[in-house]
């Protein structure tokens, strides 16, 4: 009797760990499965039209375009802060070469920065922003969308 006491306390003991192992690696596999599901919205950057996927949670922001294979030439994602601050974004876990756009409350690109996949460096905005739009690498450049270029369709005031 004492041995399958032994036995089931082992086992549960086994099982807590395995339960406590898992949790703790919940993180690192959702970030090597790509995220699902965030709303879409049209945006319009001149004649050019983007479908963004809309990332606005913590959560969502932290994930972003992370373990992604590839993206269609007009899709990207949009990044959601509550209030205006440098953003500053690495590409830890992105596999595709992005370009971030960093826009003002009112649709303005502040800057943009060409980033690298699977690169801890950081990319800044040069100025507080709310918003930051990845597309695939180059396709602000392939516009001739700068600084200073206005988009519109999106959260920001029309």
């Amino acid at each position: 009797m004492l041995n399958i006491k032994r036995a089931a306390s082992s086992v549960a003991l086994s099982t807590a760990l395995l339960i406590s192992a898992l949790s703790a690696a919940t993180p690192a596999v959702a970030q090597q499965i790509p995220q699902t599901g965030l709303p879409v919205v049209e945006l319009g950057a001149g004649m050019h039209l983007i479908h963004a996927e809309v990332a606005r949670t913590d959560e969502q922001r932290a994930i972003g375009l992370m373990a992604r294979k590839e993206m269609a030439p007009n899709a990207g994602m949009i990044f959601v802060f509550e209030q205006p601050a440098q953003q500053c974004f690495w590409m830890r876990n992105t596999l595709i070469p992005l370009s971030a756009a960093f826009v003002a409350d009112d649709g303005t690109i502040v800057n943009i920065v060409e980033m690298q996949p699977l690169s801890d460096a950081s990319h800044c905005s040069t100025k507080p922003v709310r918003y930051v739009l990845e597309m695939n690498k180059g396709w602000f450049d392939k516009r001739g969308l700068k600084a200073g270029s206005k988009l519109r369709g999106g959260p920001w005031p029309k």
